[in-house]
């Protein structure tokens, strides 16, 4: 024999163990490497001799064997005795033994492993099931009537340690109450719960059914558990982007309702005040329009503000209501300013039918179509209106027209889905200019609409200027120079 044998921390030799009948052998469990093997031992083991043995690496444990050498390890420290049945694999051939294995010290300082053996009679199926449980990747323990653990598999150890009962495993200890009391009273039960393991909470599939106790033959309970942490982690994660996409669809909704229902209103207001405004009017008359006009703006000021804010998750801002509302009931400071569109002289009747442009409104609001064909006839625009898309497409399929302006919000049909329509034809109409007249405004709708085939936009509540600017660009034609004072002086 080349290897020089330490001696126990007592200095007896380990050669004592020579002439013992039952198989004893010292196993390092931090290393990995046998220390000693008696005669019995090397024959169990199969080895020809101690040198031989002793050279084994046997680092390459599987994780149960792992987790059951490092509880040996943890149990066995304070002077204790474990007995259990292990089965080894000397030259490839299974060999199952009864051991009781407790911890000694040696001399060079190191605490190792001594196992006193004996071959166990375990039939074949008995043998393949403890394997298998051994090996068990998920812990699997057996508990008595309070829940005290009477068996653990290596997989119980990695996860909670050692001893840990049934009912302190769980985060919410009523739920282990729950489960033991169900067992009990014979149910199976399998559930979900939160359990507090050596790596932090973790979500384990937990299967809790009766069984008899092999050995007392009374009532004990089966736990068997399985880590789902990342599953149910994953499918949170999944709702939580469900509720929140839902939760944005619906914020979508009430801003785009919100925005039409107060938009629209405001319109005809403002609109119709702006008429009345550029009429010839007495005095008073004039300065109650004045007054109708700046409520208005003043009322618009706070939807874009809400309408925003909304957009932004931003509820904080504080909005002035207070000088808005000062401002809207102070006269107009000069209303002499906007020519009287109204009163404008007439042109010549060829001329103008020469100069003309021709514009189709499309609209589901009879105030709406009433304002705007006012507002383009009062300037000698020619304007036929539909009530809504599908309308609308068929009346585009006419042609003739400079540009059409188009309302979003229809029933029937919608502007958007009309101007995919118009776009689709197979004549000259197809490239019409379309401007979306809208209060749905929100950014990514008026992405929509430019993707669709639209070519601006004008939001409501109209501002008269920007109208007629982006009718006479699409249009191709220059600002008649008296209707550019009147509106452009006017905004």
């Amino acid at each position: 024999m080349g290897i020089t044998l330490p001696k126990l921390a007592d200095g007896a030799p380990l050669t004592a163990w020579d002439s013992l009948r039952r198989a004893v052998w010292l196993f390092d469990p931090d290393s990995c490497f046998g220390v000693y093997a008696n005669r019995t031992a090397l024959a169990l083991w199969g080895a020809a001799d101690l040198d031989e043995l002793l050279s084994r690496d046997f680092s390459k444990l599987s994780p149960a064997v792992r987790a059951r050498t490092d509880r040996l390890k943890a149990i066995t420290a304070a002077n204790e005795a474990v007995e259990e049945r292990w089965t080894f694999y000397p030259n490839g051939e299974p060999l199952t033994v009864q051991a009781l294995i407790s911890t000694v010290a040696l001399d060079d300082g190191r605490d190792v492993l001594l196992f006193e053996a004996t071959e166990a009679d375990v039939g074949v199926e008995e043998r393949r099931a403890v394997e298998a449980l051994r090996h068990s990747a998920g812990p699997v323990g057996l508990f008595d009537a309070i829940g005290a653990v009477m068996f653990a598999n290596p997989g119980t150890f990695s996860t909670y340690g050692e001893g840990m009962g049934l009912i302190e495993r769980f985060h919410d200890p009523d739920a282990g109450k729950r489960l033991l009391n169900a067992a009990l009273g014979e149910l199976t039960i399998a559930e979900v719960h939160r359990m507090v393991t050596q790596k932090g909470l973790r979500w384990h599939h937990i299967d809790c059914r009766p069984i008899l106790d092999p050995v007392t033959g009374g009532v004990s309970v089966l736990l068997n558990e399985r880590d789902v942490t990342d599953r149910v982690e994953a499918e949170a994660a999944r709702a939580a982007a469900e509720q929140k996409a839902a939760m944005a669809e619906a914020r979508q909704r009430f801003l785009s309702e919100m925005s039409h229902e107060l938009r629209t209103p405001l319109n005809a207001v403002m609109g119709f005040a702006d008429i009345l405004g550029r009429a010839r009017l007495a005095p008073e008359q004039a300065a109650h329009v004045d007054r109708i006009a700046a409520a208005g703006m003043t009322l618009h000021a706070v939807v874009e503000q809400m309408i925003d804010m909304s957009q932004r998750n931003d509820w904080v801002a504080s909005l002035d209501l207070n000088s808005m509302s000062e401002q809207a009931l102070l006269p107009a400071q000069d209303s002499t300013a906007r020519p009287l569109a109204v009163d404008e002289p007439s042109l010549d009747e060829d001329e103008d039918e020469a100069r003309a442009m021709a514009v189709l409104y499309v609209d589901d609001h009879e105030s709406n179509r009433v304002l705007i064909s006012t507002l383009l006839r009062a300037q000698g625009v020619i304007c036929e209106t539909a009530d809504d898309g599908s309308q609308g497409v068929e009346a585009a399929r006419r042609g003739g027209w400079d540009v059409i302006l188009m309302d979003i919000q229809m029933p029937v049909m919608d502007g958007v889905e009309a101007t995919r329509r118009i776009r689709a034809l197979d004549t000259q109409v197809a490239s019409t200019p379309i401007i979306a007249l809208t209060a749905n405004t929100l950014a990514e709708q008026l992405e929509l609409y430019f993707a669709v085939g639209m070519d601006d936009c004008v939001a409501k509540p109209l501002n008269a200027a920007e109208l007629f600017d982006k009718l006479y660009l699409q249009a191709n034609r220059p600002w008649r120079e008296e209707w550019a004072q009147t509106y452009v002086a006017a905004a």
